[in-house]
């Protein structure tokens, strides 16, 4: 490198820590810290594909720290756990409810004796030597009736595919300054061997991509694993101008059905200068789309499912041991629950709890549903009606036309659809209210399985637990050490009605996490904030779910208009523009309203 500064490669096992490690970084004037998100393999995938010749020292966590030391000569600085960072995570963990317990390596199981027996906490505390001591651990737990468990990444990890409930304890700022300094440290006595000794190595080295160097006249130097074609040597000679002095150029180039991302940079060995270049192929993804549907794998929905608010808050509550055996069956299956209480997210959990799993999951949103996508959805070869084993899931069933609800029953009773396809619904309907009539005739014709969705308001004595499992997520999301709740804020919390239930509690912690500057939550700032979401609540237009369908079109639209107007409290012009019509035509509809409303008193 030709620039004085120290280059830092930082490996966080969770964004949070990625958050951290930059903003920490900006303190220091002298370094330059690229920092990326990779837990053990991925961390060490981060670190592979590197450019060589680029960082002085890597810092990470953990385990991940451990493996990137098998698999490079730099200097590894790993991120110690303090006594604050443990303290942190047992308090964030006092408003949980059920039993819990502190697991992990000696790194955190020992300043968590020290604490316990300092504040004379009651807690198990059970260490571990190696990740496959972490399963059976944490599988003994389970069968003793424990659901929580206090941890490090590679146990949160493990936790969370076991679905037990988990705290990740999070690494303060004082630990990445003091891992920055070694770090400093360690580059400064290490920089000049690595510049004298990586540059032959660093090229060979790579097993992902493609590596290919050129001198300075643009002939190839060397290459690995096999000579670049020439379209592609000739790509890359093109781009030896473009390459800076000091830093990287990054460009992309598809071939053959892959997409390669390219790093450049200049490379000097005994004062002649070299380009390096390396490829990295992946896959480019191929979309199909049509209006209305969406095509997700097994992978997929585990993905969706374990990074959502339902599974990392524990909100799956009761249902948790009633899904498996709904799952099991291949009966349809009718979710009902209010707006915002995670009816997609249980219909997917019902899919990677079935034996059907390894088909495609299909969603079927009866909102943006067109005619063309009806039409292929009954007509077309390809249609996933006609798989076997595919699980489709029709959303917002509510909103579906009744002439298109009456086509489909006919279908599934005509074909026997449902002993090939796994059906789903989801309907939106208030807590307590049957639903509309033809949607409970589809049921029973079909002899659905019923899962009611609680409302968040019903499950109130859970909100500490809800609240702290997920502050915990955005502790890690977004770099904060939010230890919990003053006791009046989790109060509020409580006593607050949530009419758009999870979805609205998961904006309002995101928003509470966001704004606090402060070890806890505060009281104030959440009677503030709770008081803006009355104000909304009151404010919404009351628009309903599910439209009386045996009204004209004409007197549905004016409904409609007459309540955005009313929304935007009698502006008809900023009501005529949300509707997208001329303030003439506002005008006709709400006049003819206005007389049909005359000629009934």
């Amino acid at each position: 490198m030709t620039d004085s500064s120290i280059h830092i490669l930082g490996i966080a096992p969770y964004k949070g820590m990625q958050n951290s490690m930059e903003r920490v970084a900006e303190a220091y004037s002298n370094i330059q810290l690229d920092a990326y998100t990779g837990d053990l393999e991925e961390g060490v995938a981060i670190v592979r594909s590197a450019p060589p010749n680029t960082y002085d020292c890597i810092i990470s966590r953990g385990c991940t720290a451990e493996l990137i030391r098998t698999v490079t000569d730099i200097p590894v600085v790993e991120i110690q756990l303090s006594v604050y960072d443990v303290l942190r995570a047992i308090k964030l963990a006092e408003n949980y409810s059920n039993l819990y317990a502190i697991v992990g390596f000696p790194s955190i199981t020992k300043p968590a004796h020290t604490l316990c027996d300092l504040l004379r906490y009651k807690l198990d505390i059970l260490t571990v030597r190696s990740a496959d001591e972490v399963a059976h651990t944490l599988e003994r737990l389970k069968q003793r009736g424990y659901r929580m468990v206090v941890c490090d990444m590679v146990t949160h990890t493990i936790a969370r595919q076991m679905e037990l409930d988990a705290f990740l304890i999070i690494s303060g700022v004082e630990s990445l300054h003091a891992a920055i300094d070694q770090a400093l440290m360690l580059s400064a006595r290490f920089r000049r061997l690595r510049q004298e000794n990586l540059f032959l190595r660093s090229i060979t080295q790579e097993e992902n991509g493609r590596i290919v160097v050129l001198d300075r006249d643009g002939e190839l130097f060397h290459f690995t694993p096999t000579e670049p074609p020439a379209e592609l040597a000739a790509t890359l000679q093109s781009k030896i101008r473009e390459i800076p002095a000091n830093g990287t150029l990054k460009f992309y180039r598809s071939d053959r059905g892959l997409l390669y991302t390219v790093t450049a940079q200049i490379l000097t060995m005994d004062l002649a200068h070299y380009y390096l270049f390396y490829c990295l192929p992946s896959r480019i993804p191929l979309y199909s789309h049509r209006s209305g549907l969406r095509f997700l794998n097994k992978s997929e929905c585990e993905h969706l499912f374990m990074n959502s608010f339902y599974n990392i808050s524990g909100a799956m509550g009761e249902l948790d041991a009633t899904i498996p055996a709904v799952a099991a069956t291949r009966q349809p299956v009718m979710i009902i629950g209010e707006t915002g209480t995670g009816k997609e997210q249980i219909a997917r959990f019902l899919y990677l709890r079935s034996p059907l799993s390894t088909k495609p999951f299909v969603v079927v949103n009866c909102v943006l549903m067109s005619d063309k996508g009806w039409d292929f959805l009954l007509n077309h070869y390809n249609s996933p009606l006609n798989g076997t084993g595919n699980t489709v899931y029709f959303q917002n069933f509510e909103v579906f036309p009744e002439n298109r609800r009456l086509e489909l029953l006919s279908v599934i009773l005509e074909t026997g659809l449902a002993n090939r396809v796994r059906l789903l619904f989801s309907c939106a309907c208030k807590a307590g209210d049957p639903g509309p009539e033809v949607l409970r005739m589809f049921s029973t014709r079909l002899g659905c399985l019923t899962l009611n969705l609680p409302p968040l308001r019903s499950r109130s004595d859970e909100i500490p637990s809800l609240a702290s499992l997920y502050l915990a997520s955005l502790n890690l999301e977004i770099g904060k050490q939010i230890a919990g709740f003053e006791p009046h804020a989790i109060e509020q919390l409580r006593q607050y009605e949530w009419p758009n239930n999870y979805t609205q509690f998961k904006h309002v912690l995101q928003t509470l996490a966001t704004l606090t500057t402060s070890t806890y939550i505060r009281s104030s700032v959440v009677a503030e904030l709770l008081a803006k979401e009355r104000a909304l609540v009151r404010n919404a237009a009351p628009i309903p779910a599910v439209l009386d369908t045996q009204r004209t079109l004409e007197q549905i639209t004016s409904d409609i208009i007459f309540q955005i107007v009313a929304a935007h409290g009698g502006n008809r012009a900023a009501a005529a523009r949300q509707l997208g019509i001329s303030r003439t035509t506002l005008w006709r509809y709400l006049n003819r309203k206005g007389n049909e409303q005359e000629a009934t008193r």
